[in-house]
Formats: structure tokens, sequence, C-alpha cells
């Protein structure tokens, strides 16, 4: 069969001249790790939906959080040149951008370890190396989250 000519179903030629058909089916591609018989069934229920399901809110709500953190600061407040110690002590005086600021902080945070997770549960091979890199994960998610809430909230401008 020439490179031109198609079979009946309209399927061209394959890398090699070969068609897939009856005769010739398409090679099986496994999962990347198999089921075994120690493997939970179902032990996760809803948690993979719901962590999908954050991913795509918490980026929605991180870009305008994000942008407009950009626009306000090097935009309508003067650029870069202008932020300092006392810039972000008149700006953390005030809840409102307390809460903008913290925020951006918890969603940045727990949608960059959530995709770090998936990472994780993707190519980690070993139940043992998941779990210790997962620990990790987790421990820094916290400690990152804990360290910026009090940095936020115990912000003291007359600090000498």
């Amino acid at each position: 069969m020439s490179t031109t000519e198609k079979t009946a179903s309209g399927i061209g030629p394959v890398e090699g001249g070969s068609v897939y058909n009856v005769d010739n089916p398409a090679p099986y591609i496994e999962a990347p790790r198999k089921r075994t018989k120690k493997t939970p069934k179902s032990t996760r229920g809803n948690f993979e939906m719901a962590a999908w399901l954050f991913m795509r809110l918490s980026g929605v709500v991180l870009v305008v959080l994000v942008v407009g953190h950009l626009l306000i600061q090097l935009v309508l407040d003067g650029g870069v040149s202008k932020i300092g110690f006392a810039f972000v002590a008149g700006r953390w005086a005030s809840p409102f951008w307390q809460v903008w600021d913290l925020l951006m902080l918890w969603l940045a945070t727990l949608h960059g370890a959530n995709g770090l997770r998936t990472v994780i549960n993707d190519y980690a091979e070993r139940a043992n190396t998941r779990l210790w890199l997962k620990g990790l994960l987790y421990t820094a998610t916290v400690f990152t989250i804990l360290l910026g809430t009090l940095v936020i909230f115990t912000f003291d401008p007359n600090i000498r």
C-alpha cells in the first residue's frame, strides 16, 4: 500500500506502513502504575474531585488577587521605587489589605501544594517515597502558611 492509499475506514498508513484494523489492533498502553492486591479500591472518595475543583476556583481567585495586587502596587501607587518598609506598614495598618495579602498567601500556597501533591502522586513510584515527599510538602506548606499569617497579623511598624 502506498502512502497515498487509504483503507475502507479512511485511516491512512501509520508508522512503519502498518494500518490499525481487526487483524492489527492499536498497541495497548499500560497504566503508569498498576493496581496490586495491596492497592485499596477506593479510599479517596471525592477528595480528588474536590482537589481538582479547588485548583480551578483558586486559580481564578488568584488571578484576580495577583493582577489587582500588581496593578495597585506598580501602577496606581507609584511603582517599585515607592515600595519600602513604610509602604508595607501603611498598607498593613488596614484590615482590608491584611485580608487581601492573607488570601493571596493562603491560596497561592495551597494551590501550589496541591499541584505538587499531584506531581508526587504521578511520578513517585514507591509508596514509601510518596509518603516522605508528601510529608515534607505538607510540613513546608503548614510552616509557610503559619509563618506568613503570623507576619501579616503581628507586623509592628514601630520595631527598632
